[in-house]
């Protein structure tokens, strides 16, 4: 991620479907199980940023420390998501500087691969067998998926894969309903 990439998703200030804010802290499993489950069965994927606090009239810049950084081991990180996850989430971690000189975790999430994640373990945050999204009917936040829109675009997401993937194995399908309407026009 690029400077101008990483400062554009701060000065945005709002958080959206593909970007969450978080205070500066330490890994922690059970705190952004949740959090990464939702981004991975996002299109696209999103970002978590960590060292931006919410305040009463926005988000501040407060940067990371060292020792905040270290605990973000991307190998310990992906072994305890495998024990949330079904099937895998796919997710990177970069330590990004800004104009400012502060430092920050981003954990970049990527969008699921063949089928969306279920969450597979209950923790203080999650519940095994739920789907979580990051919603746009409301203010964005990861949660279960709860309305036939969020799901509706999981499945829409899901299925655009699943088609392409099939057209990789040599698979197309057949358009019926333009058959079936020249059919009836009986070759006008």
């Amino acid at each position: 991620m690029t400077l101008e990439e990483f400062e554009s998703l701060l000065e945005s200030g709002i958080e959206t479907q593909r970007l969450d804010y978080k205070g500066a802290c330490n890994w922690d499993v059970d705190v952004f199980a949740k959090d990464i489950l939702a981004l991975s069965n996002v299109r696209d994927g999103g970002y978590l940023v960590m060292g931006v606090d919410e305040t009463d009239t926005g988000y501040k810049r407060t940067g990371t420390t060292t020792e905040q950084r270290r605990t973000f081991n991307i190998d310990i990180m992906k072994d305890q998501m495998n024990s949330f996850a079904d099937p895998y989430v796919d997710f990177e971690v970069s330590f990004p500087t800004d104009r400012l000189n502060l430092q920050y975790i981003v954990v970049s999430v990527k969008e699921f691969r063949d089928i969306p994640i279920i969450c597979k373990r209950n923790s203080r945050e999650t519940h095994a067998g739920v789907i979580y999204f990051r919603n746009r009917n409301r203010r964005p936040e990861s949660a279960p998926v709860s309305n036939s829109y969020d799901m509706r675009e999981i499945i829409e997401s899901a299925t655009v894969k699943l088609m392409r993937r099939s057209r990789e194995f040599g698979y197309s399908v057949e358009n019926i309903d333009e058959k079936l309407f020249n059919d009836e026009l009986g070759g006008l």
